[in-house]
């Protein structure tokens, strides 16, 4: 289980190697995602809270990438943060999420990101439930949920 420490670590000093690596150009990118998606996943964006699809979604599956199909979270640790965005306690591989030091708007966050296509999905936070504690707040645009 990933702790608070093992994530500033990955943000500060590399995170773990992914499966797989899937690369594109922005032209490539925009052939298979919406606009919306483009913006978020391939150029940092951020969905207004309590709007996306999967906020209040709680079925069972698997959360996907929207970008490369790369399995992030599954639907048995999300969790209802009120925070206006999908939220999940650990991701569904340690090396299916990069790390990153966000340093924009004057905030110290932790961005994640896909480790497999590096699309933006969101940042991660220490006050989630335990035993974890963490809160990965997750844009709904930047994942398909895929049932069981």
């Amino acid at each position: 289980m990933l702790t608070w420490k093992e994530v500033i670590r990955f943000s500060t000093k590399g995170n773990l190697k992914p499966d797989k690596r899937v690369e594109k150009t922005d032209a490539e990118w925009k052939e298979i995602l919406t606009p919306e998606q483009f913006r978020i996943t391939r150029q940092k964006g951020t969905e207004r809270p309590h709007s996306g699809a999967l906020c209040s979604i709680y079925d069972e599956g698997q959360y996907n990438c929207i970008c490369c199909h790369t399995p992030l979270f599954d639907s048995t640790i999300k969790f209802n943060s009120s925070s206006g965005w999908p939220s999940f306690t650990q991701p569904i591989k340690e090396n299916a999420i990069k790390y990153h030091k966000d340093t924009s708007f004057g905030m110290i966050r932790v961005e994640v990101m896909c480790n497999t296509c590096d699309a933006h999905l969101g940042h991660v936070f220490p006050d989630g439930p335990e035993p974890s504690g963490l809160r990965y707040c997750i844009n709904s645009e930047s994942m398909i949920l895929q049932g069981v």
